[in-house]
C-alpha cells in the first residue's frame, strides 16, 4: 500500500468507518510507524498530536479497533480504515465521536421500521398499523401472505404502477411481520450476508 507521508509532517488523516454499518466513527491521524502497527496486530493504532506518541485505541477502554481493511484515498494522503469496534469509539462514551449511534441503516427503511416500532409500542386505535397487530400473529402472517399473492398476480400483468405498489404492501406488511416476532430487518440481513461467505 502506497502512502504519502509528506504533505503534513509526516502524518496522514484516517477515517474510521465500522465496516459492517459503513457509520464513520471517528477521525485519527497515522504516521508511518503507527501504519505498521496496525497492520501487524490488526488493532488500530494512531499517532497521538498531543502526546507525541503511538496509541492504539482501546488500550486503556477496552473498546478497540479491528481492523478489516485499510485504503489509502486517489491522492494517497488519506486513509478510509474499515473497523469491527468492540464497544463505543468516541472518549465520551458515545458510539461515534459525533454522537451518533453506530447502527446499521438502510435508508428509508430504517424510518419506516421506527414508525412501525411507535406503532407497535403506541398503539393508536387510528393506526392501521397498530390494529393489525393487535389482532395477533396469525392475522398479521395472513396479510402476509395476501399481499405475496398479489404480487405474483400483478407480476403477471404489465401494469407496472400496481405491481410496485402491491411490492411496496407486501415489504410493508414483512416489516410488520418481523417486529412481531422481535426481529429487524437487519437481522434478516444478516442471515444474507451469512450466505455470502
Amino acid at each position: 500500500m502506497k502512502v504519502n507521508f509528506d504533505k503534513n509532517n509526516g502524518l496522514v488523516p484516517a477515517v474510521i468507518q465500522d465496516a459492517e454499518t459503513k457509520q464513520v466513527l471517528m477521525l485519527g491521524y497515522m504516521n508511518e510507524e503507527s501504519l505498521q502497527k496496525t497492520l501487524d496486530t490488526k488493532l488500530v493504532t494512531f499517532y497521538s498530536r498531543s502526546r507525541q506518541q503511538l496509541w492504539t485505541k482501546g488500550e486503556t477502554s477496552g473498546n478497540y479497533l479491528n481492523l478489516v481493511s485499510m485504503e489509502p484515498d486517489c491522492d494517497q494522503d488519506t486513509l478510509l480504515v474499515k473497523v469491527n469496534p468492540t464497544g463505543p469509539v468516541c472518549h465520551l462514551g458515545t458510539d461515534t465521536c459525533w454522537g451518533e449511534e453506530n447502527k446499521l441503516q438502510c435508508g428509508f427503511l430504517t424510518q419506516l421500521e421506527s414508525i412501525i416500532t411507535d406503532r407497535i409500542e403506541n398503539p393508536s386505535e387510528a393506526s392501521y398499523t397498530s390494529r393489525l397487530v393487535r389482532k395477533g400473529i396469525n392475522k398479521v402472517a395472513q396479510k402476509v401472505g395476501e399481499e405475496a399473492v398479489e404480487v405474483v398476480i400483478e407480476s403477471k400483468d404489465n401494469n407496472d404502477d400496481l405491481f410496485l405498489n402491491e411490492s411496496a404492501d407486501l415489504l410493508y406488511h414483512y416489516l410488520i411481520l418481523l417486529q412481531a416476532k422481535g426481529y429487524k430487518f437487519r437481522d434478516v440481513l444478516k442471515v444474507l450476508e451469512g450466505r455470502n461467505h
